[in-house]
């Protein structure tokens, strides 16, 4: 039952991980599996190898929490696979209560991760804004061109898996800021293209492993800045989620979108392909649509997810 929970905890960062600007590394704090994943990854080491080419394949599990880190694992690639068709379709035609649900559930996060902080001084309030200001700067930078190059596709791999266990930062998002989202998560995933894959993976594995060392190294001598700092990246990350923005095309224009915020041709009909987005103009919703109550309604449903994550990992953890 334990590692069935685990698998669950998988889903919800893999699930998040398919959404641009949510964080799997969020679910990961909120769940409270941040720490040990971050430190089962950095046991992969020499010792590690010495156990495994050894024989000593107990000891080798218990090394690097192998049972853990499959279920986790498990989690996240059944639920990017499976969610990669319906969130294809769902940003295609209704992305306003898309990115709603996830403004809320991100807006939740950031008082529940928040409270983790023990001691809130001076370096931690500083580590806060700093965090708060790199994530949402994040928000404003022009994505890059699609790049299928072999080294291109490491770099998108290593980098957005950095960005993907880091909570407030968005592996999806840093791979649209790196012009590889859609070849990726999208068209990759669901057409198994594994020429694009498999150097995406290797360069995950690779990033991974080396950023976690310098994760688990930051939670052991300054936990509480380092929280803060996630804090602050979390809160930081809802510039890039604020549901009401006009997207804006390679020149500078604004992209055509119906009521539901879906890109729409000279015939108002919904258009599913690709279309570059350089940018975003923010603006507040009108209060007098109904559009806008169903999104602030999803809004609310994705706070209300977090608390009721929150409260069963409360639960769980007091049954312990």
């Amino acid at each position: 039952m334990t590692y069935l929970w685990h698998f669950l905890k998988g889903a919800g960062i893999g699930a998040a991980n398919v959404i641009p600007g949510v964080s799997g590394g969020t679910i990961a704090l909120l769940t409270g599996i941040f720490e040990r994943l971050i430190n089962a990854l950095k046991s992969m080491n020499i010792k590690a190898l010495k156990l495994l080419f050894t024989g000593k394949f107990k000891d080798f599990a218990k090394h690097i929490d192998l049972f853990f880190l499959i279920a986790v694992f498990l989690g996240v690639g059944l639920s990017i696979v499976s969610l990669a068709y319906l969130l294809k379709y769902l940003f295609s035609y209704y992305p306003i209560f898309v990115w709603a649900f996830f403004f809320g559930l991100i807006l939740a996060s950031v008082y529940y991760v928040g409270k983790s902080v023990k001691k809130k001084n001076a370096a931690s309030i500083i580590s806060f804004l700093v965090g708060a200001a790199v994530a949402a700067s994040i928000a404003f930078v022009k994505p890059a061109t699609e790049n299928d190059a072999l080294w291109y596709l490491l770099i998108c791999g290593a980098v957005a898996v950095c960005s993907m266990i880091l909570p407030g930062l968005s592996g999806s998002f840093i791979l649209i800021l790196l012009g590889n989202y859609r070849l990726v998560m999208i068209d990759a995933v669901t057409e198994m293209d594994l020429k694009v894959l498999l150097p995406v993976v290797v360069g995950a594995v690779v990033g991974l492993l080396a950023f976690s060392h310098f994760l688990a190294w930051l939670f052991k001598k300054y936990k509480d800045q380092t929280l803060a700092s996630l804090t602050g990246f979390i809160l930081g990350s809802l510039a890039i989620l604020w549901p009401w923005k006009h997207s804006l095309n390679l020149s500078g224009g604004i992209i055509p979108a119906n009521q539901n915020g879906a890109f729409i041709n000279s015939a108002s009909q919904v258009i599913t392909e690709e279309i570059k987005v350089s940018g975003y103009e923010f603006y507040m919703p009108d209060l007098g649509n109904s559009v806008t109550w169903l999104a602030i309604a999803f809004m609310v449903a994705g706070l209300l997810t977090i608390a009721f994550m929150e409260f069963a990992s409360g639960k769980k953890r007091n049954k312990e």
